[in-house]
This record gives C-alpha cells, sequence and structure tokens, in this order.
C-alpha cells in the first residue's frame, strides 16, 4: 500500500459523502489492510432496531475499495467494483461495528478482498467478499 496514506487523510476525503453520513471513519491503514469502524445507530439500523444489512455492505466495501485502490498506481490505473456478497452471521442494535478488509487476491486486472466486520467484543457481524476490477484510466470511456 501506499506508506503515506493515513487513516486522518481518508476520513478528510470522505466528508459529504455515504461514508460521513453512515458515520464510517477509518481507523488504521497498513501494508495490507484498511480498517474502519461504523455506528449502529439511527443512520444504520433497519426499521425492526437492527444493524441494516445495507449498511454492512456499505462499511464492506467502503474498506475494500480504497484498499484495493492504494494498491495502484493512481494516476494511471482506477479500481471498480464489479461483486460484493455479504453473509450476516450477528444482529446488532447498538454500540459499533469494526471492519477490516485484506486482500486474498491481488492480480494486474481484479483484486479480491475478504471484509470481515465484528462487534466492539470481537465476536463476527458480518463477513464480505469485494472483487474489484482495475482498469487503465486510458480505457476509460465517457
Amino acid at each position: 500500500m501506499k506508506p503515506n496514506i493515513t487513516a486522518e487523510m481518508l476520513n478528510k476525503g470522505s466528508q459529504n459523502t455515504l461514508v460521513s453520513h453512515l458515520g464510517i471513519e477509518f481507523t488504521e491503514v497498513g501494508p495490507d489492510f484498511v480498517s474502519g469502524k461504523m455506528p449502529v445507530d439511527e443512520r444504520t439500523r433497519q426499521p425492526y432496531g437492527l444493524l441494516h444489512g445495507g449498511a454492512s455492505a456499505a462499511l464492506a466495501e467502503t474498506l475494500g475499495s480504497v484498499a484495493a485502490s492504494l494498491q495502484i498506481n493512481q494516476e494511471t490505473h482506477t479500481c471498480v467494483g464489479l461483486e460484493i456478497n455479504v453473509n450476516h452471521l450477528r444482529a446488532m442494535r447498538q454500540g459499533y461495528v469494526y471492519g477490516t478488509a485484506k486482500p486474498l487476491h491481488l492480480g494486474r486486472k481484479t483484486q479480491v478482498w475478504e471484509i470481515k466486520i465484528t462487534d466492539e467484543a470481537g465476536k463476527l457481524v458480518s463477513v464480505s467478499r469485494l472483487t474489484m476490477m482495475v482498469l487503465r484510466k486510458d480505457e476509460l470511456k465517457s
């Protein structure tokens, strides 16, 4: 990963986006991972009072997409999401969930990331697999 990128920089760049509206915060950037947290509150719960599966998916895709982008030369390439799969394993009603994205495959054209989301006690809440496509910017059509 790019060593000069910090969680603070990622948080600043996420202002006024879905990321900030859901209360997602990046907490750590490492050589092969990106971590963050998200509150379980009125922004992220479904009508039954449980953490919304779509909010978990948004956290997972946020962490995985950023991690994928940090693996490439951003001047010449970009990453776009192809597919996300989320298995919801534990219900949450309050507190925070914590996610970490780690690579399963870093190829020339595709990347596959695993994102584990846990509760404050470290118990698994959901697990996701995110597939990203790596594209040359000069191949993109407007």
